[in-house]
């Protein structure tokens, strides 16, 4: 069986460096592709016909491929049949299941989302619930993904989902049925204050800009006449999406994004189409590192018009484009056809994939290689490395014992705990833990393991190695004593020196126990240094208008 499907692989191979011989000029660069083509599959038969093992040519091929295409950029990828429906549900968002996200926590397979409104959320399963069976199986000990696939089915299929809660002595078991999940691009939307609405956009699948434009209207409707538009570790997606989004703050039949490539006659430039929702109202759009692809697109769209400031951090800088192309066997290859440019005229691509490093390894773009443009009222920017925002916020990280605890699932733990014993809290907005719910919290953790090490304390480490290996140890060890004592992290002391950076996290996540996504932003708004800053531009006119103006 196994020579059979060896032999029409080898044919497959034949058969495409004939096609591509026979109906091309036989030029030079075309003999080297049938040459290594027939190099590929000759060397293939070889290695399965006397290799010292059993060889699968699904996993050696795909191996071949990925490696192959890993070359050339990380976004051009092979998708083959069994792939096909995740790739699916990733640019449409539509999927048939159970509507709920799932991840390992400490060990446990739990929900940590459930979508509201959806089935899960409709049966009762709940934050934190631990999976132990669906349909009967055991699926302790199994990967995600897999047990991700057994959620998933035909829309209107039974499922019997068994869970283990927190205050529950015997496990428990929903009985429903799988749905069609449509899961929304704009998970939250509301006002910060007053007068100031807030838009959460996380992603640009199918109806991002009719989602947006929604929220837009609706917050009007509820007294808003400024916008924070949140585009962080937004990811990206559709670029027809990214037009629709654009077309909601700026008018009809102005260019949004122009896409060149090797095919020149798909080379387009696409315009707005539509009258905007209002192309007036001041806005803030907050960018960050995980900013990519289309939400750089909009966000360079209201840069480069001046339609509204960039507060945050500098985006990702990813200036291509894919496309999705059809194989045999029903696979499907996403292949990177063309760059992107915004209305300056700038492709904002940081990485080099053209030009690799003699290692293989891919640089930024080159200083000297970085031009200036202009956007619509003179201001200067430029392209090859993101977008730099108009406002740039130093972005703070956690410390490490708060990364601890949030690795080790200790927060998250604790949340769960903490809600089975309290029906209610304030809204999410107004929530606050006390002092001595913090002080209960610190001693829950007393016999948990939340070790850490600190960056200094690594490299104070790896400076110990570097002297003991060029004889220096003997001359400085008494001063590598000192600074060993006194960054020596002491885990009590730092849950109390970072109290209010653990309460914060603390209070986010309590606060998604009782309303879910919403619950856990509303939380986060008064200590998010991005959208305070951007509340203080929408409120200061003079200022906002000057930076607008580029002078």
């Amino acid at each position: 069986m196994l020579k059979k499907r060896t032999n029409k692989l080898v044919a497959l191979f034949f058969i495409i460096g004939i096609t591509l011989v026979s109906f091309t000029a036989p030029t030079e660069r075309y003999f080297e592709i049938a040459k290594n083509l027939d190099i590929f599959a000759t060397l293939f038969k070889e290695v399965n016909a006397y290799y010292v093992d059993e060889v699968d040519p699904d996993k050696v091929i795909r191996t071949g491929i990925d490696a192959m295409l890993l070359s050339l950029d990380p976004y051009t990828n092979y998708i083959p049949e069994d792939e096909i429906e995740s790739f699916r549900t990733m640019t449409t968002g539509q999927y048939a299941g159970i509507g709920a996200l799932i991840s390992v926590v400490n060990g446990k397979t739990v929900i940590t989302m459930p979508y509201q409104g959806f089935a899960a959320y409709n049966a009762g399963l709940k934050i934190g619930d631990e999976l132990i069976a669906i349909d009967g199986k055991k699926v302790v000990g199994m990967e995600v993904s897999d047990i991700s696939t057994l959620l998933k089915g035909q829309a209107k299929t039974p499922v019997e989902v068994t869970i283990k809660r927190y205050g529950h002595e015997e496990p428990l078991s929903f009985s429903f049925k799988r749905e069609r999940i449509t899961v929304t691009n704009v998970p939250y939307f509301g006002k910060v204050n007053d007068n100031i609405g807030y838009i959460k956009l996380e992603d640009f699948t199918m109806d991002a800009g009719k989602e947006v434009a929604r929220a837009v209207e609706e917050l009007k409707k509820q007294g808003a006449d400024k916008i924070i538009l949140d585009l962080r570790n937004n990811p990206g997606g559709l670029l027809s999406e990214a037009v629709n989004v654009s077309n909601v703050f700026v008018p009809k039949g102005v260019d949004v994004v122009s896409t060149r490539g090797k095919v020149t006659e798909w080379n387009k430039t696409y315009k707005t189409l539509n009258n905007p929702v209002d192309n007036k109202i001041p806005l803030v759009v907050l960018t960050n590192g995980g900013s990519a692809s289309a939400a750089e697109i909009v966000s360079g769209v209201m840069q480069d018009y001046d339609r509204g400031l960039l507060v945050g951090s500098r985006t990702f800088g990813k200036g291509l484009v894919q496309t999705t192309r059809p194989l045999t066997y029903n696979a499907q290859l996403k292949v990177t056809t063309a760059k992107y440019y915004i209305p300056s005229g700038r492709c904002i691509q940081s990485l080099d994939y053209t030009h690799r490093n003699e290692d293989g390894t891919v640089s930024k773009v080159a200083d000297s290689l970085i031009s200036e443009f202009k956007t619509k009222n003179g201001r200067t920017v430029y392209d090859g490395g993101g977008l730099d925002p108009d406002v740039d916020i130093e972005q703070e990280y956690y410390t490490p014992i708060t990364q601890s605890l949030l690795t080790k699932g200790l927060i998250f733990e604790y949340a769960t705990q903490y809600s089975s014993k309290r029906k209610s809290i304030p809204s999410a907005a107004e929530f606050e833990l006390t002092d001595e719910e913090y002080k209960q919290f610190k001693s829950w953790l007393s016999d948990k393991d939340y070790d850490y090490t600190t960056q200094v304390e690594e490299e104070l480490v790896e400076l110990e190695e570097s002297a003991k290996k060029e004889k220096y140890y003997k001359d400085i060890a008494n001063q590598l004593m000192d600074l060993k004592n006194k960054v020596k992290h002491n885990k009590e002391q730092d849950l109390e020196k970072f109290k209010s950076e653990i309460k914060q996290v603390l209070k986010e996540e309590i606060a998604s126990r009782y309303y879910l996504q919403k619950g856990s932003l509303e939380a986060s708004f008064n200590d998010d240094r991005d959208i305070q800053k951007a509340i203080e531009l929408l409120k200061d006119t003079a200022t906002y208008n000057q930076l607008l103006s580029g002078k």
